[in-house]
């Protein structure tokens, strides 16, 4: 290997100089509380939060045995799997219609981003007076008397709504950007053979468009299982429909902050890690048997 020169190695000090706050800052605060998160695994912590005495296979020995972990677990996927396929649907639906040349597009499509850019706090406080029961602008609008975050049947199908509407102005952006990378060429030719508009939608348009949508169903499923803030921030923790909408995410916050048992946390975090491993290798190795790239 050829030696660096002396004006080399001060340009080498300099660059490493300058990345050196990144390099830092990567394992403080992301390569650390991995490892730390694996150690706290094998760990029972102590009373008051405070020490932690390694138990070996323990804490994975009590989740497996948990009934909460496998029903807060379906409670995230069943939520994962109504909220992707809704808002992959509309989304494309919406980026479809909106990629035509029509007045006042881009009105629209600012209005249906718009949700994206709120503050998730704000949209929850919103939505939640909308499904209050009794001065609830939903049920006034609609004449009725829903109970939409008590209910336990109703309650789980609340969160997916807002979450949907809270999506949808994302993944519409993300469907237009690929939409319009798509050449005229193929539905001139198409339409010259005699096909119709639903025809090349799902022979040309679902095709050339499905690489954007494993980036969107990958990305959604993972965002999915580590749902969090809504359930947490528009119903009530004693409300007799909670543990319907009670998410794995929640489970390790309940256990690492709430009871100060991070051992058992840090297992469930594991947990998740895991099953969302497994589902992002099945993805990974379906892709190339209905993703196709020009």
């Amino acid at each position: 290997m050829k030696k660096m020169n002396f004006r080399q190695r001060a340009e080498a000090k300099w660059g490493l100089g300058f990345i050196a706050p990144t390099i830092i800052g990567l394992l403080i605060l992301n390569y650390y509380p991995i490892f730390e998160t694996v150690w706290q695994s094998f760990c029972k912590t102590g009373d008051f939060g405070f020490t932690s005495t390694f138990i070996g296979l323990g804490n994975y020995i009590e989740l497996l045995q948990d009934e909460e972990v496998y029903r807060t677990l379906f409670n995230s996927v069943r939520y994962t799997v109504v909220y992707l396929a809704a808002t992959i649907a509309i989304s494309l639906v919406l980026a479809v219609l909106l990629n035509r040349k029509m007045k006042g597009r881009g009105a629209y499509r600012t209005i249906y981003f718009l949700p994206m850019v709120c503050a998730p706090a704000a949209v929850a406080m919103v939505w939640r007076w909308l499904y209050n029961q009794n001065y609830g602008l939903i049920n006034h609008l609609f004449g009725t008397e829903i109970s939409w975050n008590t209910d336990p049947n109703i309650a789980w199908i609340s969160v997916v709504i807002i979450g949907v509407w809270s999506s949808i102005g994302y993944n519409m952006i993300l469907f237009l950007g690929a939409l319009q990378e798509i050449p005229r060429d193929y539905y001139e030719a198409a339409a010259i053979d005699g096909s119709t508009g639903i025809h090349s939608f799902f022979h040309i348009t679902i095709p050339l468009l499905s690489p954007m949508l494993f980036f969107v169903l990958q990305t959604g499923i993972i965002g999915g299982l580590q749902l969090f803030d809504l359930p947490y921030m528009i119903m009530d923790q004693s409300s007799r429909a909670w543990p319907t909408v009670k998410t794995i995410t929640y489970l390790f916050y309940e256990y690492a902050f709430d009871k100060s048992d991070k051992g058992y946390g840090a297992t469930i975090v594991m947990f998740m890690i895991v099953v969302i491993g497994i589902i992002t290798l099945i993805l990974q190795k379906t892709e190339k048997k209905w993703v196709h790239y020009e």
